[in-house]
């Protein structure tokens, strides 16, 4: 065997080595390609399972907002039929006020003019009282001067 010949031989054992790494590389690559199909494969059923779960979410959520702007339209109506009994408290708050104002007004006023009547009282009783003692006085003056 010349030096060209083994070197034909090593050249060819190489190769069929090569071949070998070659093939158990595919087949590994065609494993994890499988395994990435079956990946995907469930990854696009997961995303069909979520957007089906999501259109429902969406449309119960369009349900639920319909019914809250009902009843927000609804508690709007009421509040606006309220709206009068809100003001006429704050009109009758306003007007106890103002009669209360009025009859503290009212009773010192009545507290003076009792003040002056008490002093007018006095004033009368002391001329009432003055008045008969003059009368008696001059009763008694008239008696003793007829005698």
């Amino acid at each position: 065997m010349s030096g060209g010949e083994i070197a034909a031989i090593i050249a060819a054992l190489a190769f069929a080595v090569l071949v070998v790494f070659i093939i158990l590389l595919l087949q590994k690559v065609g494993k994890v390609v499988d395994k990435a199909e079956k990946t995907v494969d469930q990854a696009n059923t997961t995303i069909n399972i979520l957007t089906k779960d999501v259109d429902i979410l969406a449309n119960q959520v369009e349900g639920l907002l319909v019914k809250s702007n009902e009843l927000l339209g609804d508690v709007t109506q009421k509040v606006e039929t309220i709206d009068p009994l809100f003001t006429a408290v704050a009109d009758l708050s306003e007007t106890v006020s103002e009669l209360n104002d009025s009859s503290k007004h009212l009773v010192n006023r009545v507290g003076s003019i009792g003040k002056s009547t008490a002093k007018a009282g006095v004033a009368t009783k002391f001329g009432s009282t003055a008045f008969k003692a003059f009368r008696t006085k001059k009763d008694s003056t008239n008696t003793t001067t007829e005698e």
